[in-house]
């Protein structure tokens, strides 16, 4: 929802609380759902829910939109499943553009980035709310089982099992932002120059680039594995087709990414995944449908 979202008067408590957690809904239905327009229409369903409460009847109001906000979520959730069936080639998380402090919170950068978005979708929707409500916003259990329609008991157990999983599919180590924009540089160089050598080195020897143009532009169908398959991709078969890469430093969900321009037209985000000071996974955003939030910053918080 956007910003004027309600003709309430501005002191009308309803929309006070709406308005003060609304950076904190937002991120908790992007965590989910990894696309920032279902996140906006989740906000939307969370309001008009809202508005019928009696914010005097509710004891803890940020708890409480939480709740409404999760179970929109789950449900925005499941049909997204169904849609995604449909979705030509890979689908990769629509990039924000994200201010500094985004950066500098840690654990917010982390649960945002490209990469974890991606092992988030390897959950179940209600594993997935349960892992981002306790690992990310660090609910208590009384008020995840709440929201997810589950006795706390078996809240404990899905946060554990889900807690499991993503750690075997995360990186094994913490990545600072130093390390991954030196990954990036590197990166830049080689494919600006034409650097078949120097790519290889920046390159992890399993390295996997996805590409999502959604059949609006010209993707991979299919992940491309493999450092030599990725080199020749990115100078072998696309320099054939006359391309001109420029490739430009830009932050995008709390971590260093690359904004990439062809013969002088912005056409994508590239976001990586970086392990041992190399790039095990290279995301690259072509779909124009998912590209409407570079533009401006969007605030994301845990607060």
């Amino acid at each position: 929802m956007s910003d004027d979202h309600t003709t309430a008067p501005a002191n009308d408590p309803a929309t006070e609380a709406f308005v003060a957690h609304r950076n904190l809904l937002f991120t908790v239905a992007y965590e989910m759902l990894g696309s920032a327009a279902d996140a906006e229409d989740v906000l939307q369903e969370t309001w008009l829910r809202w508005v019928g409460v009696d914010p005097g009847q509710v004891r803890d109001r940020r708890a409480y939109l939480v709740r409404i906000t999760t179970r929109q979520s789950l449900n925005r959730l499941r049909a997204m499943k169904r849609r995604r069936e449909a979705y030509v080639g890979p689908w990769l998380p629509e990039p924000l553009l994200t201010a500094p402090d985004v950066a500098e919170e840690v654990e917010l950068a982390d649960s945002v980035s490209m990469a974890m978005l991606l092992v988030l979708e390897t959950l179940s929707p209600t594993e997935r709310a349960v892992f981002v409500l306790r690992e990310v916003f660090d609910l208590p259990y009384d008020d995840i089982a709440a929201a997810v329609d589950k006795s706390p008991d078996a809240v404990r157990q899905i946060a554990h099992r889900a807690r499991k999983h993503v750690d075997a599919r995360r990186p094994r180590q913490a990545v600072s932002s130093r390390e991954t924009r030196a990954a990036l540089e590197s990166f830049r160089r080689a494919v600006e120059t034409g650097d078949p050598q120097g790519l290889l080195d920046v390159l992890a020897p399993e390295v996997v680039l996805v590409g999502d143009g959604g059949g609006v532009k010209k993707a991979a169908l299919r992940p491309v594995a493999g450092a030599d398959k990725v080199v020749r991709m990115f100078l072998g078969s696309w320099r054939k087709a006359d391309r001109t890469f420029s490739l430009a430093p830009t932050a995008v969900n709390g971590n260093p990414a690359l904004l990439v321009h062809l013969n002088g037209v912005f056409d994508g985000i590239l976001a990586v995944r970086v392990e041992d000071a190399r790039i095990t996974g290279l995301y690259y955003v072509r779909n124009p449908e998912k590209l409407s939030r570079i533009a401006s910053e969007t605030l994301l918080t845990r607060h």
